[in-house]
């Protein structure tokens, strides 16, 4: 009986783990690569928050025709870096595609756009949801999900706070 009960009792944990385990929101993976021009790229904006420090970049070519009034083009990327105590600690990245839209329910898109966190060393984080992502800047739709329109607009070569 005793074993019985042992064999119940792990088999109550194991089947709770595992549904545990199931709920768990992760990130999932998607197209969206880490920028091969990091170093080439334009730091247009950023934040400061208590510890917290943040960079935004992209190509002076995606300024350009944003400023221009023109679209946002396929293969665009803007990374935010993110510094805390003034060490690298993250990065966020934000790239479009062809179509890439449709890998998600209509409820999720976000245009053709989708999110990645990647760490310091620039593996992909797996703990960050980017569900949480296109949430947010589903807000954003009138300019293209992108919250620095404004900031890339006043941009004049110096970062614009």
């Amino acid at each position: 009986m005793k074993s019985f009960l042992s064999r119940t009792v792990l088999a109550a944990v194991i089947i709770c783990a595992v549904t545990i385990l199931a709920f768990q929101v992760e990130a999932e993976t998607n197209r969206v690569r880490f920028p091969d021009n990091l170093d080439n790229l334009v730091h247009y904006t950023g934040r400061e928050r208590g510890n917290s420090v943040t960079h935004i970049k992209t190509t002076q070519s995606v300024i350009d025709l944003i400023k221009a009034g023109k679209p946002i083009p396929n293969g665009s990327q803007f990374v935010l870096i993110d510094y805390r105590d003034g060490k690298l600690y993250r990065y966020f990245v934000m790239e479009k595609g062809a179509n890439w839209g449709t890998d998600y329910d209509e409820s999720r898109r976000t245009g053709d756009w989708q999110f990645q966190w990647f760490w310091a060393d620039r593996s992909v984080n797996m703990a960050e949801n980017t569900n949480r992502c296109q949430s947010c800047h589903q807000g954003a739709s009138d300019s293209d999900f992108l919250f620095t329109h404004g900031e890339i607009q006043a941009f004049n070569g110096m970062p614009v706070n």
